[in-house]
């Protein structure tokens, strides 16, 4: 019997995965969380096979659920189930040792066959998101990956400059040089197009 761990911040979703998976042979759900702290501790309680975890969720994201499960319960295999089809998602759970990751629009079948497999010792990867798990080299400088990465946290040009020591001048270069090699109209969407491939 594979025992597994629902993780989501909303009941219904929950809920009805919950039953979901109940009408599956050999698959029995042995816990639910509904937050990143509530899913260690009773993954650490009930000891899974797998925890099936969405990425968004309160205290602490599903993918650093996943490491620290990776660290202190080898055995116990880590499938994201997230609505977020974005590549810098899906590097960032694998590089954290999650064994899946999986699209909330999967079938129940999906899901289920795709626990299976992770138990088994396979990875799953949602056919929607397969080649994403590859990043392609960004096209941006370390200097300017970094600048992109403070303003993306909301800093100005000035805090930047501060930051770092620069000139308000070579900020603003960096920032319009790597707007320019993202092919973004704004630094809004390069910073958009920086997260999403998984550059910064």
């Amino acid at each position: 019997m594979i025992r597994v761990l629902l993780v989501d911040d909303h009941d219904v979703v929950r809920s009805g995965l919950a039953a979901l998976l109940a009408a599956e042979l050999g698959i029995q759900v042995a816990g639910q969380a509904a937050d990143g702290p509530a899913a260690l501790a009773e993954a650490e309680r009930l000891r899974p096979d797998v925890a099936l975890l969405d990425i968004d969720l309160r205290g602490l994201d599903g993918i650093s659920v996943a490491a620290r499960l990776a660290r202190t319960l080898p055995g116990c295999r880590t499938l994201m189930l997230t609505a977020l089809d974005r590549p810098g998602h899906l590097r960032r759970a694998l590089g954290a040792g999650a064994t899946g990751y999986l699209l909330k629009s999967s079938t129940p079948a999906e899901t289920a066959e795709a626990i299976r497999r992770v138990v088994a010792g396979g990875r799953v990867i949602d056919p929607r998101m397969q080649g994403d798990e590859r990043p392609g080299p960004s096209p941006l400088t370390g200097k300017e990956a970094e600048v992109l990465r403070l303003a993306a946290a909301g800093a100005h040009s000035r805090e930047i400059a501060a930051d770092l020591f620069l000139s308000v001048g070579t900020v603003r270069n960096r920032l319009s040089s790597a707007v320019g090699k993202l092919h973004a109209r704004t630094l809004v969407d390069a910073v958009r197009i920086a997260v999403h491939q998984g550059w910064l």
